[in-house]
């Protein structure tokens, strides 16, 4: 995973939430490139590091209608059962109501949601656990997020994206679990493990989603810096319609929806956030790309603070 982007309606709630409660770091305060009177809200490790980024577009949307074709819940990595216990104890203490320690696909996990119905895990990746810890946290570091865990995504035809999943992004199907009366399937990439995994449930029989507050927007994968053109040229011979070459300037982008309807991301390592701001302030002042920067005045004047 690079990066999971969702929607709030509620930009400073959201903010409260995913740094005071879940201690997460913003590790950039931008605005959404195709929207500018829009945030783009990053949270991540104390690095913001790719692959620990839930980020959020700020839009006046209406809450979503759940359904097929989307992202149906994001997990965040946790180091171990007792960080886990740790969760749902303080989850409890906040009157967060949540799941309860629950273990699925051989690993223990806590399901929750952020107060826009933003469906989330934490899971237990004891094993392969890594992150950046971020010394500001209210939560305790051994208990820290490290980044992203598996997305699952829900489909009506899974066929199509079974294909894609395989045959042009190059992951390899696995185990497979039943969740609420559906057939889950486990893919992974690399080395594989609790980072580098996405779970499609098929849902033949859900009506379609409609995205909205509390919905993800889409889902990032992150490629080498290096492979990046190569990718580029892999999607266009395998006739993948895609936004082409995009970018936005602390990641370069490609991306493309995929036959179930979720918006698929390929984005780099780098340049990353430290292109523009010391990583000792990442998030603090709004950041802007160069090609927006003489802008300033104008996009400033139309964000509400934070």
């Amino acid at each position: 995973m690079h990066h999971v982007t969702a929607i709030t309606a509620q930009a400073s709630r959201n903010l409260e939430f995913y740094t005071r409660l879940l201690g997460m770091r913003l590790v950039k305060k931008t605005v959404n490139q195709d929207d500018l009177k829009a945030y783009h809200l990053f949270y991540g490790d104390g690095l913001g590091t790719p692959g620990s980024d839930i980020t959020f577009f700020d839009w006046p949307a209406e809450r979503e209608k759940r359904g097929s074709g989307s992202i149906i819940r994001t997990g965040l990595r946790v180091s171990g059962e007792e960080a886990l216990c740790w969760w749902i104890a303080r989850l409890s203490k906040l009157s967060i109501p949540n799941s309860g320690l629950l273990e699925r696909a051989g690993r223990k996990l806590v399901e929750f949601e952020d107060p826009e119905g933003q469906r989330l895990m934490l899971i237990d990746d004891r094993e392969q656990a890594s992150g950046a810890f971020w010394k500001e946290s209210e939560v305790p570091k051994e208990f820290q997020i490290r980044g992203l865990g598996p997305a699952i995504m829900s489909v009506i035809d899974f066929a199509a994206t079974d294909q894609v999943l395989r045959e042009v992004l190059k992951f390899r199907r696995t185990i497979g679990y039943e969740l609420n009366g559906s057939q889950v399937f486990v893919y992974e990439i690399g080395s594989g493990g609790c980072h580098a995994e996405l779970h499609v449930a098929h849902e033949p029989k859900l009506a379609p989603a409609r995205q909205g507050a509390g919905a993800v927007h889409h889902l990032a994968f992150c490629a080498a810096d290096q492979d990046y053109y190569k990718w580029a040229a892999w999607l266009k011979e395998a006739r993948i319609p895609n936004s082409g070459k995009v970018d936005r300037f602390y990641f370069r982008s490609l991306y493309f929806r995929e036959p179930g309807g979720v918006l698929f991301e390929i984005a780099t390592q780098g340049p990353g956030f430290t292109a523009d701001e010391p990583l000792n302030s990442l998030g603090e002042r709004l950041s802007l790309p160069p090609f927006l920067e003489h802008r300033r005045g104008e996009i400033e004047a139309n964000l509400k603070p934070l």
